[in-house]
């Protein structure tokens, strides 16, 4: 198997080692996208010169690849996972992804989601498929949709950003920017891949059936 897959890297000028390296990454990280940094770029590069062995690679590992070309984005997801723009799996689905993924994080990720989607309705994403939005904003909707704040905490609230920074959904000031309450963040597109559609439904649902006398202020 490994010969046959050097002779198949060798048809295109791709060494073993630097396959290694793309996947390695992929698998680590589980997310690459082209605009993050020069270094990921390279790798966003060069998974395009071999993806279809990338794709057979992760098969056999029933890892699932979704490939964003609009936002040159990678993200892997465990097998059995939800997938937005891929056929359900018959898979039993796989718990790797939500074992990273804190409670904090998949809350902070359900708004997100939800705030992305309505500034795609009201055509407010910039030509790279983004969304502005304050943190004062983000704080509010959070309360509005699921009756919590961010982390009071200055520390937690910066580990929380920084977490999404490192799944490539938004990008934000650097850490001792993140205590001025009118700091902003941007919402990146790859957003659309963690959160299906379906979920996002039944979230708009519940923010609905609020009675907005309940809501926290």
């Amino acid at each position: 198997m490994r010969d046959a897959l050097e002779a198949r890297l060798g048809e295109r000028g791709i060494s073993s080692a630097d396959f290694s390296e793309l996947m390695i990454r992929l698998l680590d990280r589980g997310v690459l996208c082209r605009d993050e940094s020069k270094r990921e770029a390279e790798l966003y590069d060069r998974f395009l010169q071999v993806r279809e062995l990338v794709e057979d690679y992760l098969a056999v590992l029933r890892i699932r690849l979704l490939h964003e070309p609009r936002f040159n984005l990678l993200r892997i997801f465990p097998p059995g996972a939800e997938v937005p723009g891929l056929p359900d799996a018959d898979d039993e689905p796989g718990s790797g992804l939500r074992q990273r993924l804190n409670q904090q994080e998949v809350a902070l990720i359900l708004v997100l989601r939800a705030e992305y989607d309505k500034a795609l309705r009201e055509g407010q994403l910039d030509e790279q498929g983004q969304a502005m939005l304050s943190l004062e904003a983000l704080n509010l909707s959070s309360r509005n949709l699921l009756g919590r704040s961010l982390p009071e905490s200055l520390t937690e609230r910066q580990a929380l950003l920084r977490r999404l920074r490192q799944l490539r959904l938004i990008r934000s000031p650097g850490d001792a920017e993140l205590d001025n309450g009118e700091a902003w963040l941007t919402i990146r597109p790859g957003i659309i891949s963690l959160v299906t559609d379906s979920v996002l439904n039944q979230l708009s649902r519940h923010d609905a059936d609020q009675d907005p006398e309940q809501e926290t202020p």
